[in-house]
């Protein structure tokens, strides 16, 4: 019997596009043997299914359920593609969970740990399995003092919002008296706390990973070269600015490196589902350095994850057949 997916995009943030972006690809490579996706658009308008004729049908939220022609529809799982508020950062988790409906991506408390990054940063240092940049963690309505942030990090510093993605409200500031507080005001324009992290000069390298049965998959790995000073809105969304390099050119020591770090922290941290751990490869000492984890990774056709899963060999409709079972399971 055909499973009904429900495929739910949009959200609230500015990555409301990227997430319909997603959902294109996602929507074009389910196995329509095996699954009857349904688009299932949330906003701060309403959370909406568009019928085939384009009529808007509202979803009922006592059960996440629709009423297509009189009939009541209900779902097996929910396919979350919603980068940013409310599908990663733990929101949508907690109320699938309490319907229950399965979901593909991590579960609430990790989703809502790895969304906030000073956060994610302060556990993943405590694993003691790889780097964590010097940082400082402010709050848009606690005081803070400029000169005590510029005495505590070297410069240059990136200042991100705590709370975001796709480099959006993020800053590189190289000149701290003449920079760090327009970059501040910045972020806090995209959230009320915000991440002043040391920068580290290297190879940005991504590894995407995913659970089958009892195994930890890690995809081939990808460098990130941008014609930019760093990976920003326009450099991951404008063709031609940045160059993703699939699989990356790096030793198998340093590819090993990397993968068997993605899985101690995809486990550590209790990650379900596909997840983006983006890591730093500092130029002078080789050491490598925690960036981020993505657990709402794009999956646009020119996505990273999309990219190192042909390079894997497999084809996306074979990927999300996975991700599926796994989280029916």
């Amino acid at each position: 019997m055909k499973r009904n997916i429900a495929l739910v995009v949009g959200g609230y943030s500015g990555e409301y596009v990227v997430s319909m972006q997603s959902a294109v690809t996602i929507e074009k490579h389910l196995n329509r043997e095996h699954y009857v996706p349904y688009k299932i658009s949330i906003t701060r308008n309403g959370w909406f299914y568009t019928g085939v004729s384009g009529e808007q049908i509202s979803v009922d939220k006592n059960d996440f359920s629709l009423t297509v022609n009189g009939e009541k529809i209900y779902f097996d799982a929910a396919f979350i593609g919603i980068h940013g508020t409310p599908g990663e950062d733990g929101k949508l988790q907690g109320y699938f969970d309490m319907l229950p409906i399965p979901y593909i991506s991590c579960g609430a408390i990790t989703s809502a740990l790895t969304f906030n990054k000073s956060y994610c940063n302060k556990i993943v240092a405590a694993l003691n399995v790889v780097n964590v940049a010097k940082s400082v963690h402010i709050f848009r309505d606690q005081p803070f003092n400029d000169g005590d942030i510029m005495q505590s990090l070297h410069f240059p510093v990136f200042v991100k919002p705590a709370e975001g993605g796709s480099s959006i409200g993020v800053s590189k500031v190289n000149k701290p008296s003449e920079e760090l507080g327009a970059a501040i005001e910045k972020a806090f324009k995209e959230d009320s706390q915000a991440l002043i992290e040391e920068y580290v000069k290297g190879r940005e390298l991504t590894c995407g990973l995913f659970r089958k049965g009892e195994q930890i998959i890690t995809l081939p790995i990808t460098e990130i070269r941008s014609s930019k000073e760093f990976f920003d809105f326009e450099a991951k969304y404008t063709p031609g600015v940045s160059r993703e390099i699939t699989p990356a050119e790096i030793t198998d020591r340093t590819a090993s490196l990397i993968q068997e770090t993605a899985k101690k922290l995809y486990g550590a941290l209790n990650c379900r589902g596909i997840v983006r751990m983006d890591f730093i490869l500092e130029e002078q000492t080789n050491q490598l350095f925690f960036l981020e984890a993505n657990t709402m990774p794009g999956q646009s056709e020119n996505s990273i994850v999309p990219q190192q899963v042909k390079a894997a060999g497999m084809s996306l409709t074979e990927f999300y057949g996975i991700l599926i079972e796994e989280c029916l399971k």
